[in-house]
């Protein structure tokens, strides 16, 4: 399976440094064409203005959660096929349910590393 390495990413968080962190991954995997937004909102307006192949967004924002980000991802027309990782500090069992129902495509627990995140990445485009 050969992934398209130029698609566009949007990576989600309200933390700077986790977005420098994620972007410096991604780049050690080859994903160049990377754009930022620092919550939900943001992450939404750029999603129904672009086009993205794959979103990446932290869990715990505010004032809008990633979990909210992925209900109203997968509830708009345009973007609800879109591949969606959730990552999060927190491995508690009702958050891994409470994604899976809402339609993540992928799950990721802190801390991680690029191999990590290539092979989660790899399991959800091998899906799409």
């Amino acid at each position: 399976m050969t992934i398209d390495k130029s698609m566009n990413i949007l990576i989600v968080d309200d933390y700077k440094t986790m977005l420098r962190i994620i972007r410096n991954l991604l780049k050690q995997i080859d994903f160049n064409n990377v754009e930022e937004a620092s919550d939900g909102t943001e992450a939404l307006s750029k999603l129904r203005g672009g086009n993205y192949g794959l979103i990446i967004s932290d869990w715990n924002m505010a004032p809008m959660t990633g979990l909210q980000l992925l209900q109203e991802v997968r509830a708009d027309h345009r973007l609800k096929t879109t591949p969606f990782i959730m990552i999060t500090a927190e491995s508690k069992t009702e958050n891994v349910v409470a994604a899976k129902a809402a339609g993540v495509s992928n799950y990721i627990v802190k801390p991680f590393n690029a191999e990590t995140l290539k092979d989660k990445i790899e399991k959800v485009l091998a899906h799409a």
